[in-house]
């Protein structure tokens, strides 16, 4: 249909109900782009409607040359996502009513950038794809108002937005060329047996313990110690300094408000590539970095514990574990064997969110509770053997605990935010200051293979009306009315990757579990989907398929090992 035939349209259904707005759903041919309405709301206080805006290839006119390759298509999706934002601030005036009326909105974007649908570019075309909400008063159509958007707005969005002449052309060179520096510089840590990176200059403190934005007062620029710094060229930026840290067992240590987290909090966000402007551009970690806490109460659904506990009174199984509030040390085991299972190389830990059981039993508590009468195997006597018989690095925040001196690699002092090289130090005092601490063993931390956990399709009940999955902001998915807790992935950074979990899951569901693949395959499998064919693929919905950011399959396998339905053979 023409765009004539939409103002019809909108003027027919001006003042009645507001179902009426259903009458809209089809395509609409403006002069420059195509204009699909795919979903219209039932209710002004409903999800908004959805819409995509479509711009030939030839008109759009964007060099291949911008997303010829995965990393540049991810940084040019960020650009044009960010521009019809800042598009849509500069030339739409909301209109407002009752409920959504007037919302005009593309998916947010935050300080990483992210694999996202909101904007599709190839040699085709350009898409973006929007949310409208519909005016009303009340329940009464607002006609004029609709056009308001559909007819004055939107063309003008599209063509600044969307046109290859018209957009900030040089703000996305410098985009695509600084995807392509982050690109290189995760390649070269590879290749340097680094598990991860932090560029001389940097600013990791942010403004607040709510907020991603760098701190703009009073941060000190990351320096490495010389025993640590590396050279590593980069096609565009050129040459780049900064801490190399090696694979092994590094320690992070120094007294307390001195920037122990806050380093370590960099680097478990360095699995992103950053923003210009962040702090955190050249800051990069292995991208199978995953963050390793406490999380007293999350379910645990038959999770080979044994390496690290055994022997729990009641004969309880910790080869097949099995709990619906899970204490400190099994909830802590819990997430690294399931870390290990979607093939982690990296683990993350501050001391500070750990349980002190798990970690540490000394010398002195030895003595005095016998390793019979103790079912815990700490950490401390399982982190070298994780590196040196399966290559998973640790990187620990520690600061009350000296015996970790014995097992470490590199020992990293922070002193005012500045790291400086410890290790010697800490060697020295390790030999000196001995308490006769004996090394506590248990079966091997890697055994994946051993007992391979498989999903059976029993985990999604249905209720009376099916199964409605609904994602609640970054932290939290329902399924029917059982809550997915999603609180302690930390590396789970945006609203829209939890949108795609919750997508994911109604995915497995239909598609892959068959009682046969484990939970790690059906894992890798939708993953390899995601990647390949495109977040598209895994979502219900025809044309506009909703806001989604790819999330890693470490955090797709987290929620779905915090669900309390899972069920496990």
């Amino acid at each position: 249909m023409s765009t004539q035939e939409l103002v019809k349209l909108l003027d027919k259904i001006d003042g009645k109900g507001y179902k009426s707005y259903k009458d809209l759903k089809g395509k609409y041919q403006f002069s420059d782009f195509l204009l699909s309405i795919d979903y219209v709301q039932g209710d002004p206080y409903a999800s908004p409607s959805r819409i995509r805006v479509e711009v030939p290839g030839e008109k759009a006119n964007f060099p291949s040359k911008l997303f010829d390759t995965p990393y540049k298509k991810r940084a040019a999706v960020d650009f044009l996502s960010r521009t019809c934002a800042s598009n849509i601030g500069r030339f739409y005036k909301h209109v407002g009513g009752s409920g959504k009326s007037g919302l005009l909105s593309i998916g947010s974007c935050g300080q990483e950038m992210l694999e996202r649908n909101f904007v599709v570019v190839d040699q085709n075309r350009v898409e973006a794809r929007l949310e409208v909400g519909l005016p009303a008063a009340g329940r009464k159509i607002l006609g004029n108002k609709a056009k308001d958007i559909f007819i004055s707005a939107l063309p003008k969005i599209v063509e600044a937005s969307l046109f290859y002449e018209n957009v900030l052309r040089q703000e996305l060179k410098k985009k695509i060329q600084l995807a392509e520096d982050q690109h290189v510089l995760r390649d070269e840590i590879k290749k340097r047996a680094l598990v991860a990176f932090v560029a001389n200059g940097s600013n990791l403190p942010r403004e607040s313990g709510i907020s991603q934005h760098p701190l703009k007062k009073g941060a000190v620029a990351f320096q490495s110690p010389v025993e640590y710094e590396v050279k590593i060229d980069l096609p565009h930026h050129g040459p780049i300094y900064g801490m190399g840290i090696p694979q092994g067992v590094t320690l992070i240590v120094g007294g307390g408000f001195h920037g122990k987290t806050t380093l370590l909090n960099s680097i478990e966000l360095g699995i992103y590539d950053h923003i210009a402007g962040d702090g955190r551009e050249y800051v990069v970690s292995s991208e199978t970095a995953v963050k390793i806490k406490a999380e007293n109460n999350r379910s645990v659904e038959k999770v080979d514990i044994s390496p690290f506990i055994n022997n729990l009174p009641m004969k309880q199984d910790t080869v097949r574990f099995s709990t619906e509030n899970a204490s400190g040390s099994t909830s802590q085991a819990a997430n690294i064997v399931e870390a290990l299972e979607t093939d982690a190389k990296l683990l993350l830990i501050d001391e500070d969110t750990s349980a002190t059981n798990f970690m540490i039993r000394d010398g002195r508590m030895q003595q005095l509770v016998e390793k019979e009468k103790e079912p815990i195997t700490p950490f401390i006597d399982k982190v070298r053997e994780l590196y040196e018989n399966s290559g998973v690095s640790t990187i620990l925040v520690i600061g009350g605990s000296g015996d970790y001196f014995d097992v470490a690699d590199h020992v990293i002092m922070m002193d005012e935010y500045v790291p400086k090289d410890a290790t010697e130090k800490a060697k020295r005092i390790a030999k000196s200051r001995r308490d006769y601490r004996e090394k506590e063993s248990s079966q091997p931390a890697n055994k994946r293979k051993d007992h391979p956990r498989v999903l059976k399709k029993a985990s999604f009940p249905k209720g009376r009306k099916g199964v409605k999955i609904k994602p609640r902001g970054i932290h939290q998915i329902s399924y029917n009315k059982t809550n997915v807790e999603l609180t302690d992935l930390e590396q789970l950074i945006d609203s829209n990757q939890t949108n795609a979990i919750g997508f994911m899951f109604q995915y497995i569901m239909e598609k892959l579990a068959d009682d046969q693949k484990t939970l790690a395959e059906i894992v890798d499998e939708i993953y390899c989907t995601a990647i390949e064919k495109g977040l598209d693929e895994i979502s219900p919905f025809q044309g506009h398929p909703g806001n989604l950011a790819l999330p890693r399959k470490h955090e797709i396998a987290g929620a779905l090992n915090r669900f309390r339905h899972l069920n496990i053979k």
